[in-house]
């Protein structure tokens, strides 16, 4: 029974995967660039700005690629488009965790 869904970055689900599950976190690793505490603090970070058009999907997206210029925030954001303004605020932390 699923009690909760919350979207995750790759980097978030490596601290639930049991001990007989090294070989899938490893596979993980090939495609992570931020560890689980990272991971977590970058969240916390994207949440407090509180912009409206960004969702737990969105937060996930942007943990997982660390975009490094709007146009791959864009990517990210299709369904909705950020003012220059909330490109630059995320950018800002992104750059605190490359």
């Amino acid at each position: 029974m699923i009690i909760k869904s919350t979207p995750l970055s790759a980097s978030e689900s490596k601290e639930y995967f049991e001990k007989e599950q090294e070989l899938l976190k490893s596979f993980i690793n090939k495609f992570t660039k931020l560890n689980v505490k990272d991971a977590k603090e970058f969240r916390k970070k994207l949440e407090a700005l509180n912009l409206v058009k960004m969702n737990a999907q969105h937060i996930s997206k942007i943990i997982d690629t660390l975009p490094s210029n709007s146009e791959e925030i864009n990517k990210i954001f299709i369904d909705i488009s950020l003012d220059e303004n909330e490109e630059n605020k995320i950018l800002d932390i992104v750059k605190q965790f490359e």
